[in-house]
């Protein structure tokens, strides 16, 4: 060769992504129920735990990642050299083999199954999505995902010891945050920007009307369960007056007041509470300031002949207490059979010497 001669350049292979992606997923295919296997047993571990601790959710589900798309996942290149896949051993370092995903009511739940996949599994890796999918100028796929694997305790057990140390991520959300994920995921716009910018305003928009109705929501509940705490607590006290109408509180009232009913459920209760504010009733002190000096065995006895249930007592003694008031403000007041029964039910008590009174909970009485 002439010394003043340019050197061909040297033809250097590149690298085959399509090789590498159909190798890594015949290897996934061959194991794939495997991890179809282990999904389904954490869902199911899973499921049975929430529920002991009575944690109530929408749905978990499993699933095992498709070939196809672990295929297109194995052909991803690296961030730092485009030229070199991002993952070199596909099978053993893409972690999203198995999967589970609980989807939650409200907020609050999300810490109490964040404290129970902490007691029940081994967490290798927590991360809150949210924060780094805004940072990257992503929309509302909001949802926290743990990396587990069965404990060493429960891997002693025979039907866990073969998932021992086999990772599963495990994506939790509310049904919001879900509902989003979903449309989006049909939409296909991922980023702020791909988004036309006359909708990128609508997105955003959408994504804080959501993010506040989990907030207005998780608020309500949280209210609710003070209202319900706060009545219990009247009741203890004995300051009936207190004690505004809930399922709850009037449960402990009946049983208190005409001895506790097994067959009694909580539409039982819920039934009562509305033909309560029908009636013009606030609270339970004006509940007891009607069926004070009733005896409502002996109500149940005229009318039926026999003891009834709670609630057919607890109505009687508010009839012979409301007389034709109590008619005419139920709620079937309008129709003919419901008032010609509780007529006869009232002369009937009227006729054995029970006092029918014309109480007003909204204070005019008789």
């Amino acid at each position: 060769m002439d010394l003043g001669q340019t050197p061909e350049p040297i033809e250097v292979a590149s690298f085959s992504f399509a090789a590498h992606g159909a190798e890594a997923a015949v290897a996934y295919r061959g194991v794939r129920d495997f991890y179809a296997e282990l999904a389904g047993a954490v869902q199911s571990v899973v499921a049975q735990c929430l529920k002991d601790r009575g944690i109530p959710v929408h749905r978990v589900e499993s699933r095992a990642k498709e070939v196809e798309s672990f295929q297109v996942k194995a052909n991803s290149r690296s961030e730092n050299d485009p030229e070199v896949p991002k993952y070199q051993d596909p099978l053993n370092e893409i972690d999203d083999l198995a999967g589970v995903r609980i989807i939650a009511y409200l907020p609050n739940s999300l810490h109490e199954i964040d404290t129970m996949l902490g007691e029940e599994f081994d967490v290798f890796e927590r991360s809150d999505k949210s924060e780094a999918l805004i940072e990257e100028g992503h929309f509302g796929y909001q949802s926290i995902h743990y990396l587990i694997t069965f404990n060493t305790r429960r891997c002693e057990f025979g039907e866990y010891r073969k998932f021992e140390r086999a990772l599963v991520e495990i994506q939790v959300r509310t049904i919001l945050q879900h509902a989003w994920a979903e449309i989006e995921h049909d939409i296909q716009y991922k980023s702020t920007r791909a988004i036309p910018t006359n909708l990128r305003r609508r997105f955003m928009t959408l994504a804080g009307l959501l993010e506040l109705a989990d907030r207005e929501f998780q608020a309500i509940q949280d209210e609710d369960i003070a209202i319900k705490a706060a009545a219990r607590q009247s009741l203890e006290a004995g300051d009936l007056t207190a004690a505004v109408l809930t399922p709850d509180a009037l449960r402990t009232y009946l049983d208190q007041r005409l001895g506790s009913d097994g067959r009694m459920t909580e539409y039982s209760y819920d039934w009562v509470i509305r033909l309560l504010k029908g009636l013009g009733y606030a609270n339970l002190g004006q509940v007891e300031c009607a069926i004070r000096g009733y005896d409502h065995r002996k109500l149940s006895r005229i009318t039926f002949g026999n003891q009834r249930g709670q609630v057919e007592r607890f109505t009687l003694m508010l009839l012979a207490a409301m007389g034709d008031r109590f008619i005419q403000r139920h709620p079937d007041a309008a129709e003919d059979w419901f008032r010609e029964k509780e007529r006869i039910k009232l002369e009937s008590l009227r006729s054995r010497g029970i006092p029918i009174r014309d109480f007003d909970p909204d204070g005019s009485r008789d």
